[in-house]
């Protein structure tokens, strides 16, 4: 015994240095990148370096003033901002051509994406990102799966890829949503369990996915995803390929399973997110369902500027904030989420943990400043175990994974740790890999210290 704690050392000892050293490289890298985006401009321009970073940052400012104006009014001062959003970069990249700054600015400008690339690598945890503290467990095949089909969803997938057929040959029960008419998934669901099913599945999006996976946890049966949506979000995060819908029928036949958490809004189960205020106002606009882009894009102007929309009030058990124009409580947080259409990714989906995404914009320089993304000072991010959601009004519209629902105020949202039991594929593309924001200092320490550890590692196995 005492020979193997030699060779191999502490539990993980082994494994986690060239991890480290690893990250090392990559917060080397991320301060040389750094070093080099202030010294090409310098050592080309000199102190007069100075006055074309300025007209840069000027330059940006007057974009993020154009965009503002497009997707915040209309008419004519629309028009504006497009013309002004366009106009200020490319005037800022003709004065620095003709002055012959050109070839600097745009590797400066490459060198500090490097390094903050690097520097959030360098800082991302070790081991693949995403992972389950428990891991997948095999999993034995259900006997007796089924399957709910939407053939609208994602432009019409299911037949696209022929799911009916592979998931028959798969051994599953189909049963086909009538594309003319309104009907009860979840009443489907539970007369499925009733004939006896030992396994739910989905092959549509991510609203017809909560409403089954809400009967899956209430029967205690494993839960599988077919990523046959438009955007699939849940199956992204799961590691599924979207691209491959069919892919992810062999969790019938060569599967493993997770537990991850759901969410709660009132009494409806989320597998994504719950959205109210300006975000809500998106989802239940008639036209959001066949094109969400550019219907969030249309009704912005009002969304932004408050017209029309109650005031939210959200506390959690540490925190309250008033006057919200926009809310998104999420299963698990997100890494982006200002966006409800395509709000990024989870890291994971068992930390038990809400992520909670607050906006308030007071005036147009705030409405500005959320372009920046989470990290602006009208954008507030927290995580919490439960949310609740106020307003002076008898209900409170949202959006639960996509579908406009009302609820009654205040609505509760809570996470139900580990409650859905899922069934993957074996092979799956994989979680998305995580990197935190860039924090200098971190980077810093770790290209400083890491070099001492390896010296004094050396040391130790010298004296031995």
């Amino acid at each position: 015994m005492s020979r193997d704690r030699g060779r191999h050392g502490a539990p993980g000892e082994g494994r986690a240095a060239p991890a480290r050293e690893g990250h090392a490289g990559w917060a080397r890298l991320a301060l040389l990148a750094l070093l080099g985006s202030v010294l090409v401009p310098l050592v080309v321009a000199g102190l007069r370096s100075v006055f074309w970073i300025l007209l840069g940052v000027a330059g940006l400012a007057l974009t993020a003033a154009g965009l503002w104006w497009t997707l915040a009014h209309t008419a004519l001062l629309r028009v504006s901002g497009m013309v002004l959003s366009i106009a200020a970069p490319v005037t800022v990249l003709a004065v620095y051509a003709a002055y012959g700054l050109l070839w600097p600015a745009l590797v400066s400008l490459g060198l500090w994406a490097l390094a903050v690339l690097a520097a959030r690598t360098a800082l991302a945890p070790g081991g693949a990102a995403g992972a389950h503290e428990q891991g997948p467990r095999p999993a034995p095949p259900p006997l007796h799966p089924w399957i709910v089909m939407n053939p609208r969803s994602g432009g019409g997938k299911v037949e696209r890829f022929g799911l009916v057929e592979r998931a028959r040959a798969a051994g599953a029960r189909v049963t086909l949503l009538d594309t003319g008419q309104p009907q009860d998934v979840a009443g489907l669901a539970r007369r499925a369990v009733a004939d006896g099913a030992d396994l739910l599945a989905v092959a549509g999006g991510d609203g017809t996915q909560a409403l089954v996976a809400e009967v899956a946890w209430r029967y205690g049966l494993p839960f599988a995803v077919v990523p046959a949506g438009t955007r699939n979000h849940f199956a992204l995060d799961l590691g599924l390929d979207r691209d491959d819908p069919a892919a992810a029928l062999d969790a019938l036949t060569d599967g493993v399973e997770l537990r991850v958490d759901l969410g709660l809004a009132a009494d409806r189960v989320f597998v994504n997110n719950a959205s109210f205020g300006a975000y809500a106002a998106v989802v239940g606009d008639p036209a959001y369902r066949d094109d969400k882009t550019r219907t969030a894009l249309r009704t912005l102007p009002g969304l932004l500027t408050g017209d029309g929309l109650p005031r939210l009030r959200m506390r959690t058990a540490d925190v309250r904030l008033d006057g919200l124009q926009a809310l998104l409580v999420s299963n698990n947080p997100y890494r982006g989420g200002l966006d409800p259409v395509h709000p990024g990714r989870r890291e994971r989906l068992d930390s038990g943990r809400l992520g909670v995404l607050c906006v308030r914009v007071d005036n147009t320089a705030g409405a500005v400043g959320t372009l920046r993304g989470p990290s602006s000072s009208g954008v507030t991010r927290l995580t919490a175990r439960e949310v609740v959601v106020e307003t002076d009004s008898p209900t409170v519209p949202a959006g639960i994974d996509g579908e406009a629902v009302s609820l009654l105020a205040p609505v509760v949202c809570r996470t139900v740790p580990g409650a859905l039991r899922v069934r993957v594929p074996r092979n799956r593309p994989g979680t998305p890999v995580s990197r935190p924001p860039a924090d200098w200092q971190r980077v810093l320490r770790l290209a400083l210290a890491t070099g001492r550890g390896r010296h004094a590692t050396g040391r130790g196995r010298h004296a031995r």
